[in-house]
């Protein structure tokens, strides 16, 4: 009998910078507290990529490296990388491209994927069709995010939520229905004004004005946010363990975007399944946006059993939304 052919994971690794920003300092900066910031997003601490011309890039090429290294890889088998971002070194090259010369993989096909936070999960979903299809054998996907680059450190609404780091997973095929199994995507673009960086684009390009208005950092409506993700991440996360025949009992974990403990919660509540079964990290990384997920099953990996249902599933700007059923392989 023909299995089909899924793309499993057999590695991952993580990175993140040394620095530590904590609530206490951040109390500093602008009128907030460790309380008030624990209590609203289970958030005590993230980290930094500090210095001058250090960009996403310098993150993603050790999360790559250490996964070479990890899984044995020579870099010239990596066919194709890809690298979900929001805060690309420059508007052009992609990020994907200097990872992939930092990392050493030669004339490998890179690219850049954007959808937010759910950029991981978009990146995954469509790694994996070139595993399924036959195309290429080994793809790395890297989800990463400089955010300090674009949060603003006099909004004390947004400053105390994200930070920096980066997270890739190998991914190779396998017959033995480990991995990928199954992925539902979403997208509704008119929840722009929710959650965007205004300027930096074509449509507002940098301009002395752009500049002075504070225009080019994130920007989010805290509560109409919340709303939404609350209902999408958990209505995702719902459906693929219904489309996969998958109750609390089978999930070993849910693997969810890290914006914020209240969602997290909410999601989990809405599976059926129990915090002991939630991966949870943003207490010490804060929101690192694309590398939420991967830095997850980086910091869990020694807990996570080959066979294990993971049920991924993550919101963010766009808005985009949705989640995946991955069957560890490892």
């Amino acid at each position: 009998m023909h299995m089909k052919i899924t793309a499993a994971i057999t590695g991952v690794h993580g990175y993140v910078p040394d620095y530590v920003l904590t609530n206490e300092e951040l109390s500093t900066m602008v009128d907030t507290s460790d309380e008030w910031i624990t209590s609203r997003t289970g958030i005590k601490e993230r980290r930094i990529l500090k210095g001058e011309g250090r960009g996403t890039s310098e993150m993603g090429i050790q999360a790559v490296k250490g996964l070479l290294e990890k899984t044995n890889t020579r870099p010239e088998d990596i066919d194709l990388l890809l690298c979900a971002t929001v805060t690309p070194d420059f508007v052009f090259p992609a990020t994907a491209n200097l990872i992939a010369a930092g990392a050493g993989l030669g004339h490998t096909p890179s690219f850049d994927l954007g959808a937010a936070c759910s950029g991981f999960l978009y990146a995954l979903t469509v790694g994996s069709q070139f595993i399924e299809s036959g195309k290429y054998r080994r793809v790395i996907v890297v989800g990463a995010d400089k955010m300090s680059s674009i949060v603003d450190y006099q909004d004390r609404t947004t400053c105390v939520l994200f930070g920096d780091g980066a997270g890739a997973v190998l991914l190779e095929p396998s017959a033995d229905g480990f991995g990928i199994c199954d992925s539902r995507l979403y997208s509704d673009g008119t929840g722009v004004q929710h959650l965007y960086q205004k300027a930096g684009g074509s449509k507002y390009p940098p301009s002395l004005e752009t500049i002075q208005n504070r225009e080019h950092f994130a920007r989010q409506e805290g509560q109409a946010v919340f709303k939404f993700a609350v209902v999408r991440m958990a209505e995702a996360a719902a459906e693929i363990m219904e489309r996969n025949n998958l109750t609390g009992d089978d999930v070993a974990w849910l693997v969810p975007h890290q914006a914020n403990k209240r969602i997290i919660d909410a999601t989990a509540s809405r599976m059926g399944i129990g915090p002991e079964k939630v991966m949870l990290n943003i207490h010490k990384y804060g929101n690192t946006t694309a590398a939420t997920i991967p830095l997850c099953l980086w910091d869990y990996e020694s807990r996570i059993k080959k066979g294990d249902n993971l049920v991924l599933a993550a919101f963010g700007g766009g808005f985009t939304w949705g989640a995946a059923y991955v069957k560890w392989g490892i």
